[in-house]
């Protein structure tokens, strides 16, 4: 696999460099040298313009400023991706392969330096999915349970990709076991309701209206409450016992 340090040299044939060097000379003008923090936030603004070649060097040039702040590696690692995804549409794949290998790369700094950040975590997994590594992708969702967990996060993270896969069994349980750690979280128990109605299971309204219990403020939960049926639905999906049995 390919670190990111690799990253330094990176194809930058996608960068309008006119852009970079406006930003340098305006900060010569101004008599001064950017820090981590002007330099992380000119790159969070070109991230939100959807300009990731000139996020990249300003990120880069944070990171040089400030050696492994997870934020700082995750956000190279979704400019990587990003970067990933044109090199695709155009076709080019061995070029995005390489950005791919680039934001696992900057993704595993962020984790080794920060175990439960979650948006790296979920970053690798996406990554790998990009590359049709897709029982990479569940390994690393099951690695990240077992050894930077357990959390709901976690559980939820796991149970999403099971049920990508068409393990439903697998994926309630993991819904359950993150409502069980953390019984006093909105959140869980939204992510539960949310695969219970996939499912056409009423029992739905029930983690539903402890969701709104917990947080009356998540206009996602207050809507379907609002929306319930006076009649149970219709299933869409009955793969198992343990989906067509109420929890």
């Amino acid at each position: 696999m390919a670190y990111a340090e690799e990253s330094s040299r990176p194809d930058w044939s996608c960068v309008p460099l006119i852009v970079v060097a406006i930003f340098c000379i305006a900060m010569l003008v101004a008599g001064c040298e950017p820090n981590y923090q002007t330099l992380r936030y000119e790159g969070q603004e070109a991230m939100l313009r959807g300009d990731f070649g000139p996020a990249r060097y300003m990120l880069l040039s944070a990171e040089g400023k400030s050696h492994r702040r997870a934020d700082n590696l995750h956000d190279l690692g979704v400019c990587s991706v990003m970067v990933a995804k044109r090199k695709f549409e155009e076709r080019n794949h061995a070029a995005a392969f390489r950005e791919l290998d680039n934001a696992i790369a900057y993704y595993r700094r962020a984790i080794d330096e920060r175990p439960g950040h979650q948006a790296s975590l979920e970053g690798v997994n996406i990554a790998l999915e990009l590359k049709g590594q897709f029982e990479e992708a569940l390994k690393h969702a099951q690695w990240t349970v077992a050894f930077v967990g357990p959390s709901a996060k976690q559980y939820i993270f796991l149970a999403a990709e099971l049920e990508q896969r068409g393990d439903a069994d697998g994926a309630l349980l993991r819904y359950r076991q993150a409502v069980a750690i953390e019984p006093g979280s909105a959140k869980a128990h939204a992510a539960m309701a949310k695969f219970l109605l996939r499912h056409g299971n009423q029992a739905a309204y029930d983690y539903l209206a402890e969701a709104q219990r917990l947080d009356p403020n998540d206009p996602w939960v207050n809507q379907q409450l609002a929306g319930r049926p006076s009649s149970p639905p219709t299933r869409i999906v009955s793969r198992s016992d343990a989906v067509r049995s109420q929890p």
